[in-house]
């Protein structure tokens, strides 16, 4: 409580209490590529409002984030390197953030602000690192990485359409196509804060345009299907365009609805009487999740080239910047969000330890310039950072990059290093580490110094955090395998968890196997639970694919838990929730 109320009174010094503080509003979508708008020279995909936005507010052309969801989330949420915070990668435990990080939400609900959160959290889905858990006071979210993923509640059935949710961490039913939800749930919370007289942050996250893609707005993919995109496919043999085409389709789709909603926020805040002093930002997550129009660029999600990295940042405010502010040639990234917010929003004594720095002042002068810096954005699969692995060093004109593939969880050997004048080469086609080694001796020392830094400054801290089990906070608790540590998603491989019971107590555990899997109901089955250094056995049915363990006396500590099912000739299975409730 100390340490909170002296956060409070440093955040809040210079705050001007007395003028009306704006509000602020985070759009970030899920998959969407920098070539997927209009106002990028897409002429397949209609973005209108989008396209407007631009016209009225600010866009900031060089922009990075990571090449994945969880990483730059991480980054966005804390201006900080994800590596710092724990947030390696998308999933298998390894994109749950270290729970003191102090969160951009945290900072402006710690100065007045009401917070919201609408759509996709990524950052962990149990106690302690839910939204509710990182500043949010209202959540409506779906978990894990996105509807129809293992996150899901079996019943789900991979629904974008009249999907269960989580309302303040409890299920709940909804209606509706999952976007509108998402949308329309924050224009009510928006509508409170002002009956309430409070300024708001609210982070609207839909997780459209991810896959999977059978469930769509209707009406937009009639009118898309209709569409030619071999204009837009890359790299696609002839004999699969139909199937791409339709995908692209379902794509575009998704993204039209997004841009729809994006209309409607606009005309609601309009009603409200708040546009002038409210903040909105737009901007996607990482490149597009299918090989197609990203502009001069090349790449795609997942890869450090341009394409895979980049995305165009919207930001709208009427009363702090001119419309139609277009910064060029400044390079700026997911980190540097938190402390412009706070910036924008008259906080002062930011936390001490960000790795961005607010942006402010140039898109309020766009042709002046700030400092150089250099940014660095590196990921690959695995629990921990891999030295020269997939990564990339951004400096003025210059491009370092090594992209020596994400799946692999280690880099061993000598980096082939490429080297790119962005000014000249935006395409990343002409590489010039030969010619200019003075160039890539200099980024390299920046990205050795770097990796340095980042990789010790939690080096003695368990990787991932432990899910604490604690009755007073969540109860029941729900581990997937979104958070299966050494699991797959597939269900012949078995991973763990590793747990903190909070309480010594009486345990009742459900197993709960995968819904889109079958098990041959001839077989003899048998739930197994390890727990620490005890295990316990149960019946498992494989109809209901339901196992209970009743009533566990377990003592208050760290375990490592591990489910699994086993056939009586031998044959294992993961578990697909483990739902552990104390009594």
């Amino acid at each position: 409580m100390i340490f909170r109320l002296l956060r409070l009174f440093a955040l809040g010094i210079g705050l001007c209490y007395g003028a009306e503080r704006p509000n602020v509003i985070l759009v970030m979508t899920d998959d969407q590529g920098c070539g997927d708008f209009g106002f990028m020279g897409n002429d397949l995909i209609k973005t209108p409002e989008l396209d407007a936005m631009v016209q009225r507010g600010a866009i900031w052309s060089e922009f990075y984030v990571s090449p994945v969801c969880s990483p730059t989330r991480a980054c966005l949420m804390t201006g900080r390197y994800n590596h710092r915070t724990k947030c390696i990668d998308t999933y298998l435990g390894r994109s749950m953030m270290a729970t003191d990080e102090y969160t951009l939400a945290e900072a402006l609900r710690d100065t007045g602000y009401a917070t919201g959160i609408f759509g996709k959290w990524h950052l962990g889905d149990n106690y302690p690192m839910r939204p509710s858990d990182q500043g949010f006071e209202y959540s409506f979210i779906h978990k894990g990485g996105g509807l129809g993923q293992p996150a899901d509640p079996r019943d789900n059935a991979s629904r974008y359409t009249d999907a269960l949710l989580f309302e303040n961490d409890r299920e709940v039913e909804t209606r509706g196509y999952c976007t509108d939800v998402f949308f329309g749930r924050s224009f009510s919370f928006m509508e409170k804060c002002r009956q309430d007289g409070k300024p708001f942050f609210v982070y609207l996250a839909p997780n459209a345009p991810h896959s999977p893609f059978h469930d769509v707005p209707v009406e937009l993919y009639n009118k898309y299907k209709k569409v030619d995109f071999s204009g837009i496919m890359v790299g696609i043999k002839e004999g699969q365009r139909a199937i791409e085409n339709d995908k692209l389709a379902r794509i575009a789709a998704m993204i039209t609805n997004i841009d729809d909603n994006m209309g409607k926020l606009f005309k609601r805040l309009d009603r409200m009487g708040v546009t002038e002093n409210t903040i909105v930002i737009f901007l996607t997550d990482n490149g597009p999740n299918t090989r197609r129009y990203v502009g001069r660029f090349r790449g795609k999600k997942s890869e450090l080239y341009e394409g895979g990295v980049r995305t165009p940042l919207l930001i709208q405010w009427p009363g702090g910047i001119k419309e139609g502010t277009k910064v060029k040639h400044s390079v700026a990234a997911h980190i540097d969000l938190m402390p412009t917010v706070l910036d924008a929003c008259g906080v002062e004594g930011l936390p001490q330890n960000l790795d961005g720095r607010s942006i402010l002042s140039q898109l309020k002068a766009p042709d002046t310039s700030m400092e150089e810096r250099p940014i660095i954005i590196q990921y690959h699969r695995g629990d921990e950072i891999s030295k020269y692995h997939s990564c990339m060093v951004r400096r003025g004109k210059w491009k370092l990059v090594h992209p020596s593939g994400t799946q692999r969880e280690s880099f061993v050997g000598e980096p082939k290093w490429e080297l790119y004048d962005l000014e000249k080469d935006p395409g990343e086609v002409d590489d010039l580490s030969v010619s200019h080694p003075d160039v890539v001796a200099e980024l390299v020392a920046i990205y050795e110094a770097w990796y340095t830094d980042v990789s010790s400054e939690r080096k003695d801290q368990p990787s991932p955090p432990y899910i604490l089990i604690d009755k007073d906070k969540e109860n029941p608790s729900v581990l997937t395998w979104q958070d299966m540590i050494e699991g797959t998603w597939r269900p012949n491989k078995v991973g763990f968890y590793k747990v903190d019971f909070v309480h010594d107590g009486r345990y009742d555990i459900r197993f709960e196997g995968a819904h889109q899997h079958k098990m041959d109901a001839n077989k003899k089955w048998t739930a197994i639970l390890q727990l620490g250094k005890k295990s316990y056995s149960a019946p498992f049915d494989p109809e209901r694919k339901l196992a209970i363990f009743e009533a566990l006396s377990i003592p208050a500590g760290k375990y490592t838990l591990k489910p699994k099912v086993v056939s009586d000739d031998g044959e294992e299975w993961s578990v697909y929730h483990t739902r552990i409730l104390q009594r």
